[in-house]
Parts: C-alpha cells; sequence; structure tokens
C-alpha cells in the first residue's frame, strides 16, 4: 500500500487517524496505542499476510530477550529464581543470541538463494535454490531491534511496556522505509503526547505529509522516467 495510493489517502489513513485520536480522547493513550499498533500489523498485512507471522515473531523475540537483558533475569517461566539470575558474562551471550538471531534471520532472507548459487558454482553442485521473497521492510525492523537490545544491554532503554515496544517496532509510516531509530528517541515523545498541543500536532503532520506527497507525485515521479532511462 503506497502512501501515494487512493487506497491509503482516502481510507487507511483517516480510519487510523479517527481512531487513534477516538481512542486517546475517551478512553486512553495506551488504547490509542495499540490501535495504532492493529492498523500498523493490518497495513503490512495488506502486502503479505504470510510475513505477518514473521513479524509478529521478531517483535516477540526480540521483546523477551531484551526484556531479559534490561532486568538481567530469565522470565519466571524457565525456572526459579535461582535459575533465573544473569551474570554479566551471561547477559553479554544472551544480548549476542539476539544480535545473531535477527542476522541469522536477516541473512536467510537476504543472502539464502545467493550463498547457494554460489556454492553451486563453485563445486558443480545442484543444490536446490529456494524461492525467498524478500519480506519487506525486514532490514529496517531488524537493525532497528538490534538497536534496542544494544541499548537494553547498555541499560539505556527508559521504558518496556510490550505495547509501547510493539508500536516502536511496527509504526507504519517507518515500518518499511524507515528511518531506524533508537528506542530512547521514541519513548519520551510517547511519555509527552498528553501534554502536546494536538490540534498544532496535527496542522504540522498534515503540513509535511502534503509537501511529502508532493515531492512524490510530482516530482519524484516524474523525474524517474530520466533516471530509469539513465
Amino acid at each position: 500500500m503506497l502512501f501515494n495510493s487512493y487506497l491509503f489517502i482516502f481510507l487507511f489513513l483517516p480510519l487510523t487517524l479517527a481512531a487513534f485520536i477516538l481512542a486517546r480522547r475517551h478512553i486512553s493513550l495506551k488504547v490509542a496505542l495499540v490501535c495504532v499498533v492493529f492498523a500498523s500489523l493490518a497495513y503490512y498485512a495488506y502486502w503479505k499476510v504470510d510475513y505477518l507471522v514473521l513479524l509478529i515473531g521478531s517483535v516477540a523475540i526480540n521483546y523477551v530477550i531484551g526484556s531479559a537483558v534490561i532486568k538481567r533475569a530469565l522470565p519466571r517461566w524457565l525456572g526459579p529464581v535461582s535459575h533465573r539470575s544473569l551474570s554479566p558474562t551471561k547477559t553479554w551471550w544472551l544480548t549476542a543470541f539476539g544480535i545473531s538471531f535477527n542476522l541469522g534471520l536477516l541473512g536467510y532472507y537476504k543472502y539464502a538463494g545467493f550463498f547457494i548459487n554460489t556454492i553451486n558454482e563453485i563445486s558443480g553442485s545442484s543444490f536446490t535454490v529456494p524461492a525467498i521473497v524478500l519480506p519487506i521492510g525486514i532490514s529496517f525492523f531488524t537493525f532497528q531491534q538490534i538497536a534496542f537490545l544494544a541499548d537494553a544491554y547498555k541499560r539505556s532503554v527508559i521504558d518496556k511496556s510490550p505495547i509501547n515496544y510493539s508500536f516502536f517496532v511496527t509504526f507504519f509510516p517507518q515500518l518499511i522505509a524507515g528511518p531506524i531509530v533508537h528506542h530512547s528517541e521514541v519513548m519520551p515523545q510517547l511519555k509527552t503526547l498528553d501534554e502536546r498541543n494536538r490540534r498544532e500536532d496535527f496542522a504540522v503532520g498534515l503540513s509535511i505529509f502534503v509537501i511529502g506527497l508532493f515531492k512524490k507525485v510530482v516530482i519524484a515521479d516524474s523525474l524517474a522516467v530520466y533516471a530509469d532511462a539513465g
């Protein structure tokens, strides 16, 4: 769903904004964030619903690992307290495992076909190259979560709420196009949302969106013909 498509501009974005504003005004900010998380997951599923499991699984695993690193203790369901506490060495290894998991996931989807083809060419073997479709935005949400694990290890994570973390990773305006941001850059903004001028924020956001839409539709799309030919 492109940001300049009719579906996004006239259906998805208005519905998401309405749900966020109404939930924030009449229920709570937490419920409003949940609405945005579900809208972001729907946005991602619109491209390929099969990979929604990949995104949710990645978020869940990284959150569990990150929470354990922050607390320096494994979750309760892994055993008694005496076996759950993490020494500095174990904390380092758990962080390294989390980062390796993310890189392994990214490497499989981006480079598995390349490596198998290379092995076939060098050795003359005939391993089957899997037909892997690269999940959209996987680089962005993978490296963003690696940055979160690094921040967790350095004890610079200021909020470990699962709702806020899910919002941080899946937020649809930057889920598939970036930029990669740190957890510590987003959480303070969520904490001050209730103190901000809502009308002013809406006006500024709408202005930025319109300017970006103009750049995309009028300038970039017009020049794309010549850029592609070049």
